[in-house]
């Protein structure tokens, strides 16, 4: 794993990228039935600390619903060259569910993904969850410290970011993975790559402050897009939560003046004030 002082796109970096392809390979009797496996019908596209962990997770507890081998299965990101057998491979069987999907919250964020997939699925729905930019950047900082990739303060990370950026740029290496506070919440950015080639009427975004407020209603919506019926999982788990103190009052003022036009731009992007301000 890349320590924080490590140079971007060194070879321990690009060496842990490859390790960790190989461990996600499927089953090869699964890549060799591809042609027999079901194109997913959607994909919850982002936002990384959003919420998809566990949308995904109620979405595909329905019965019609079939999930991927993995949840993230990042062929649009990160493994695209190892070709739509190996993604297909991670789908059920056509004929087992009227539904299948994906869940890979960085394809929102990475700048290539929207034409592969536009190249590979024609009909596919996206599902985007996006959360108050402050908040995911400091959620984003607090993963990577709990799994000892981070030592920064936030504020010194903050400050660091470029410098980490730098050296590449490609958006699924290693710094871009770990350190893209702040560009990672750049949603406008993102979003206006996806509505290039895609239809608006083919993506359901929502707040992901209202998801977590009121999980039962988010998800019928989520449903109801999709086409299938209201289903209630099992139980509603709020999956991968973080936990860690209440970001800085200083940091929050300087992020929240930092995004507030870049905010203006989504609100008037997908035609809804998604009120961040007033959280800040």
């Amino acid at each position: 794993m890349k320590a924080p002082g490590q140079a971007p796109g060194s070879a321990e970096g690009h060496g842990s990228d490859r390790d960790e392809a190989s461990r996600r390979d499927p089953p090869t009797k699964r890549i060799e039935t591809a042609h027999a496996r079901q194109p997913p019908g959607f994909i919850i596209i982002g936002t990384q600390r959003g919420g998809t962990t566990s949308l995904y997770r109620y979405l595909t507890e329905h019965p019609d619903i079939g999930r991927s081998w993995r949840k993230e299965v990042h062929y649009f990101d990160r493994y695209y060259d190892k070709g739509e057998a190996w993604y297909l491979a991670h789908f059920p069987k056509r004929g087992r569910f009227p539904l299948v999907g994906e869940a890979s919250p960085s394809y929102l964020f990475h700048p290539e993904a929207p034409e592969r997939v536009s190249k590979t699925l024609s009909d596919a729905r996206f599902v985007v969850l996006l959360r108050n930019p402050v908040d995911r950047g400091y959620s984003h900082y607090q993963m990577k410290v709990k799994r000892g990739v981070e030592s920064l303060s936030f504020g010194d990370a903050l400050d660091r970011e470029p410098e980490r950026l730098r050296g590449t740029d490609d958006r699924a290496s290693l710094p871009w993975r770990h350190y893209s506070y702040i560009q990672r919440s750049m949603y406008a950015d993102q979003l206006e790559r996806w509505l290039a080639l895609f239809e608006r009427e083919r993506f359901l975004i929502l707040k992901s402050e209202d998801f977590y407020a009121d999980p039962v209603a988010i998800l019928h919506q989520a449903q109801a897009y999709l086409g299938v019926d209201p289903h209630m999982p099992a139980k509603l788990k709020a999956y991968n939560p973080g936990e860690y103190l209440s970001i800085d009052p200083g940091d929050r003022q300087r992020l929240a003046a930092y995004f507030a036009p870049h905010n203006r731009r989504l609100y008037e992007l997908i035609g809804r004030d998604l009120g961040w301000e007033d959280d800040s």
